[in-house]
């Protein structure tokens, strides 16, 4: 399990699928089992909030996104707390989504330009880039992955990006697309050149 602060009020989780298998749950479960799931987002919680030094109180807002074939991605999001509310008092608001597609989501295209430089060294060139409602996206297709473990592309995605929730059709309809294809490769070659220089 991978933790990271984004905010005073939010943090990111990914847990990998055999993460999965040793807290004792399978990626059905997760759509069956709701006690168990609901124990396992309680003990998860409690391991961020140790880890990171989060206090948690009041409303949870957890969004759970099943990466494809590879494990999941979870965004906490804390609201604030009303006065009211005991001071013990947590309450967890999941909502589960699965994508089928390998799409990661960016602030800046800076971001893509970092990512792009490591997916390079691993022999990668592949990819396509758009642009829609002020971020970036990346998307990957099978054969752009090759023969490299796709959990270690989605980990190193994940450090500069979040899983889209946006589809591959609304990118495709309403985005605007800045590298077609091949842009792994395009991005290396004209931004990412002093990389190549330095090393």
């Amino acid at each position: 399990m991978r933790l990271e602060r984004l905010t005073n009020q939010k943090f990111k989780i990914f847990l990998t699928f055999d993460d999965l298998i040793e807290r004792g749950l399978t990626k059905e479960d997760l759509w069956h089992d709701l006690p168990r799931v609901h124990q396992l987002f309680s003990d998860m919680m409690f391991e961020a909030s140790d880890e990171l030094g989060v206090e948690l109180e009041g409303t949870l807002l957890v969004q759970v996104y099943l990466l494809q074939a590879q494990g999941m991605f979870i965004v906490v999001t804390q609201t604030d707390r009303n006065e009211n509310d005991e001071e013990d008092y947590i309450e967890m608001k999941v909502t589960l989504d699965e994508s089928k597609e390998l799409i990661f989501s960016f602030d800046e295209f800076e971001d893509i330009i970092q990512l792009c430089a490591h997916l390079g060294n691993l022999g990668l060139e592949g990819g396509r880039v758009l642009s829609y409602d002020g971020f970036y996206y990346m998307k990957l297709e099978d054969e752009d992955i090759k023969d490299i473990d796709k959990e270690q592309i989605i980990a190193l995605m994940s450090e500069f990006g979040f899983p889209s929730i946006v589809t591959v059709h609304r990118l495709l309809e309403y985005g605007n697309s800045i590298f077609i294809d091949h842009a792994i490769k395009g991005i290396n070659h004209h931004f990412n050149k002093k990389l190549d220089m330095d090393e």
